[in-house]
């Protein structure tokens, strides 16, 4: 019984090492977080979740961002700040705005997230390879969401909305 446990677990969660700054302030470079690898299993993913994925550009690589687009939505990036169908999105979660523009999704037709593909980007806006630089994810990529930062316990974090950051809890305090 305590094997099927195990296994079940395993099979459900699973544990990742964050490398790199890109998700400053989110996350940091070597923390350690808990992904759901089940849910989307049952439910698409989510504009605002953090999500791991294998990278488009080299499957063996591991990346974790933000989606920011869903299929069918239109994503622009412009004036220092990030549109989704037109509205700009409100993101205190971020390192700082954009410096850059983007007005077509590369490999898409135009702005518009293709079916079946995610749009993601890095929290920390201007150090982040993501889908600005290469494009969407497409969902068989997507490993999992995001729920918890563990280590180190002084990063301890549960992701419960896109609103969820570090700079927000550190503000409550």
């Amino acid at each position: 019984m305590a094997f099927l446990l195990f296994l079940l677990a395993h099979v459900a969660v699973g544990n990742f090492r964050v490398d790199g700054r890109s998700m400053i302030p989110t996350l940091h470079n070597n923390e350690f977080i808990l992904v759901d690898k089940i849910s989307y299993d049952v439910t698409s993913p989510h504009r605002g979740d953090i999500v791991v994925f294998r990278y488009p550009l080299n499957p063996s690589k591991d990346f974790v961002k933000r989606i920011i687009g869903v299929p069918g939505d239109r994503v622009a990036i412009h004036n220092h700040a990030v549109f989704v169908n037109g509205r700009r999105l409100s993101e205190d979660y971020i390192a700082q705005e954009p410096d850059y523009s983007m007005h077509s999704i590369l490999g898409a037709s135009g702005d518009v997230v293709p079916k079946g593909e995610y749009f993601v980007l890095g929290d920390n806006r201007n150090n982040s390879d993501d889908s600005h630089l290469w494009g969407p994810v497409p969902r068989k990529n997507i490993i999992g969401r995001a729920l918890l930062s563990y280590w180190p316990p002084q990063d301890f974090n549960i992701f419960t909305d896109p609103s969820t950051s570090r700079t927000r809890a550190a503000a409550a305090r």
